[in-house]
């Protein structure tokens, strides 16, 4: 396409800002972080204890940055055309593996590594069902959803299972830590989505799991390996799901398989969708899934210092994700502009 040809589209764009994917995500927690304000006057202000950043904003980053990880991966997995219900699963599998390690005595960096291969092979099993065996990926990643919980409290037993509690400075210092002034979560957030943004979108692999997730009959007659790019698209969301893993491991120092990350593949999704993407697949935003997880933390953050009975949480942000994406619907907006301007006339 020419650049005279663009113009239409870029001044389409100028004249309607609001057809603009990251508009709604980014007015809702606006919107969203005004209330907060509003509900607690002190909600803005950041202050300096003990050596790192504290306050309300930096808490909603902070405790974003698992979501936001394991939704990075969703993204990549859901522009496949897939789906991972599992990422639960592989955040207590991870979990379990470190803390068995540590009872062993293994060197910490070594844990780390076996506990990010921990995850890698899980989302090899994953992709081995979905795109070596031809199974719906709802359907292949609910096996290792149901299983992964279990295999996590087997994992405690190899060391008796009575003290799933540990200790390590390392990783402890990737979850809790600070340098400077800021969380090394926040740090270690960041660098993994640069790494991911750069392998999405500085090789061929984005475009191809892109291609795959829009038409995979089409792509396999350009040429493209479908089901070793669904393959790949798997691992890396594996792999996130292990980072997430690490992370909350050591921010509660044991291993719990039974709740850690309870649900937290629902509030993936959601990120996802939240962000501008669809579950046809076909287009990963990292970025807009970023935005999604702040949403949802943001959300979270205002139900509990609203004060409300926790019976009544998650409807309300039920009810707030529901309208943010009806705000994002093409139709809906449609729909609404008819209802007002018939209301005009």
């Amino acid at each position: 396409m020419t650049d005279v040809a663009r113009l239409p589209r870029r001044r389409d764009r100028v004249a309607r800002p609001g057809t603009h994917r990251a508009l709604w995500p980014l007015l809702a927690l606006a919107v969203i972080l005004i209330v907060d304000g509003m509900i607690s006057p002190n909600f803005f202000a950041i202050r300096i204890v003990e050596g790192r950043l504290f306050g309300n904003l930096i808490d909603i980053l902070y405790r974003a940055v698992p979501t936001a990880l394991v939704a990075l991966g969703m993204a990549v997995v859901i522009g496949s055309k897939g789906v991972d219900l599992s990422v639960g699963s592989i955040i207590a599998i991870s979990g379990a593996v470190i803390a068995w390690r540590i009872h062993a005595g293994d060197p910490h960096f070594v844990i780390l590594l076996l506990a990010l291969a921990a995850s890698v092979v899980c989302g090899m099993w994953n992709g081995l069902l979905v795109a070596g065996i031809g199974i719906q990926p709802i359907v292949a990643t609910l096996i290792l959803m149901v299983s992964g919980r279990g295999v996590g409290m087997l994992i405690n037993l190899l060391y008796g299972g009575t003290d799933p509690s540990f200790e390590s400075a390392l990783l402890q210092g990737l979850s809790t830590g600070h340098l400077w002034l800021i969380p090394t979560r926040l740090i270690l957030g960041a660098v993994l989505f640069v790494a991911l943004w750069l392998v999405i979108r500085r090789t061929a692999l984005g475009l191809f799991i892109e291609a795959v997730g829009g038409n995979a009959a089409a792509a396999n007659l350009a040429g493209v390996n479908a089901r070793l790019v669904t393959f790949a698209a798997y691992v890396i969301c594996g792999l996130m799901a292990g980072w997430a893993g690490v992370i909350l491991t050591a921010d509660t120092h044991t291993s719990d398989p039974v709740s850690v990350a309870l649900y937290i593949e629902l509030d993936a999704i959601l990120a996802v969708v939240i962000g501008g993407g669809s579950l046809a697949g076909g287009r990963i935003y990292l970025g807009m899934t970023v935005i999604g997880a702040l949403v949802i933390q943001a959300l979270t953050t205002s139900i509990l210092i609203s004060g409300l009975p926790p019976e009544y949480n998650l409807i309300i942000k039920a009810v707030v994700v529901l309208f943010v994406l009806v705000l994002q619907s093409d139709n809906a907006r449609t729909r609404i502009g008819q209802i007002v301007s018939g209301g005009r006339r």
